[in-house]
């Protein structure tokens, strides 16, 4: 009994466990960006300005005074990953220190040093947002010279010089760091922030765990929840396999993944703007739309409407649109009704001639702009249709294949199109510009692969 109670135990936690539907691989490439974080915040010219101010805490360079620190290099920061930890940082500069010595002339420092620190990964309990911890940060001095001669300095004062200077820099350049890490953690605060599509709901990425750290990349779980406007959460259907990036692609680069069952989850969301009333039956390369039209397929319609009458369609998708995805191709299936009228005088209801199921598949074409996954449709197959309701009798609902594909293509389908011109938010971190993705379709999936230039 204790074995079946712990089984049924596993199995609900299993079903409940938030499982990722987008996955983000961030290699060398995009956490470089901690470079360009460096110079975007200005730190060391901030810390070269507040050097020679008095800081709690902080002791003076014996022997120096009015205390000044410039020509401040601009840094060369080496990244390197460590697995199961985060980021090993390692920043090379230099600057000039100067002062009144203790000689009582103008002294200057010339000071190479490197800066190095693992920047551990961590999931902030209050936000729930990746975040950057500096540790075991120590500073190196490369080389140390001044614009005295050496022999003016006895060993001792040098040596006392180079100790209290290094004192010094620990104190001024490791809070640096943690300065630099606090701007990177702030350009992850978009990622859980809902994002709108359109009128109608929102989407927003949260993390499922902690990110782990491989010896080639970052990986961050996302559970992406999709939500309506009224509040209600749409679950993604269990895709049955789990979300797995394909092994074939460049080790260490940056990728992101997205499940098929998240896309039709976000789609779920346009379900409503997939209905559409067709009243003016002129359409794209149609000619104009009548019973005659009809009656070339159903006898019956010319009997019941010997003058022809403008018709009226309305498409109403009854179940929600779904997202199927193989190697190199993509499809929306949708299953709904079509049901066709006969349009009569201004004030009257229009009279039904029949009402179809339907069920058609539109083969989706990805790109991407800003950050929004943009889809253009085209009619792939019309998988079935019969015949629910009839006004005209019965008839072979084979006959109209040919007309319903036409209609589908020219009427439906850019009606479809302009629907998902809305885009699908794409999760923000980093300040991570889409632009130039490239996208892949992948079993079950869509890979965006993410590049810099």
């Amino acid at each position: 009994m204790l074995r079946i109670l712990c089984l049924a135990l596993c199995g609900l936690l299993t079903r409940t466990r938030a499982d990722p539907g987008a996955l983000l691989r961030l290699g060398m490439d995009i956490m470089n960006q901690v470079q360009s974080a460096m110079d975007e915040s200005h730190i060391l010219e901030k810390m070269a300005a507040e050097a020679g101010k008095k800081r709690p805490g902080v002791k003076p360079i014996k022997g120096i005074t009015n205390l000044k620190v410039k020509d401040v290099q601009l840094p060369v920061i080496t990244l390197s990953f460590v697995p199961g930890v985060g980021i090993f940082q390692c920043v090379s500069t230099g600057m000039t220190i100067t002062g009144k010595s203790f000689m009582g002339g103008n002294m200057e420092i010339i000071v190479v040093l490197n800066i190095t620190a693992t920047n551990r990964l961590l999931q902030d309990e209050e936000t729930g947002l990746p975040t950057f911890k500096s540790e075991g940060c120590e500073v190196i001095l490369v080389s140390v010279k001044t614009n005295l001669p050496s022999n003016m300095l006895p060993k001792v004062v040098n040596k006392f010089l180079y100790s209290t200077l290094h004192k010094v820099l620990l104190g001024l350049m490791c809070p640096a760091i943690d300065a630099v890490l606090v701007y990177v953690n702030r350009k992850w605060a978009n990622l859980s922030a809902p994002m709108p599509v359109g009128q109608v709901g929102t989407v927003k990425y949260v993390l499922t765990s902690i990110p782990t750290t491989t010896a080639s990349y970052i990986q961050v779980d996302l559970n992406p929840v999709v939500q309506q406007q009224e509040g209600n959460t749409i679950e993604p259907a269990d895709a049955g396999e789990p979300l797995e990036f394909p092994e074939d692609y460049a080790k260490g680069s940056s990728r992101l993944l997205l499940s098929a069952a998240f896309l039709t989850a976000e789609l779920a969301l346009l379900q409503k703007s997939f209905d559409v009333n067709f009243q003016d039956m002129v359409i794209g390369k149609l000619p104009s739309q009548t019973t005659e039209t009809l009656a070339g397929f159903i006898p019956e319609v010319a009997e019941a409407y010997p003058k022809p009458k403008p018709l009226v369609a309305q498409i109403r998708i009854n179940k929600p649109p779904t997202v199927t995805a193989k190697t190199g191709k993509s499809l929306l299936h949708l299953h709904g009704t079509l049901q066709m009228f006969a349009a009569r005088r201004r004030g009257r209801a229009p009279v039904s001639l029949f009402l179809l199921e339907i069920h058609f598949n539109l083969r989706i074409q990805y790109s991407v702009r800003e950050d929004r996954l943009q889809m253009a449709t085209s009619l792939d197959r019309l998988l079935s249709l019969s015949r629910a309701s009839s006004s005209v009798g019965t008839f072979n609902v084979k006959e109209l294949t040919g007309f319903i594909k036409g209609y589908l293509q020219e009427a439906y389908i850019p009606v479809i199109n302009d629907v998902l011109q809305v885009g699908l938010p794409l999760p923000g971190f980093l300040d991570m510009n889409y632009n130039l993705a490239e996208v892949d379709i992948v079993e079950n999936a869509l890979l965006l692969d993410l590049k810099l230039d």
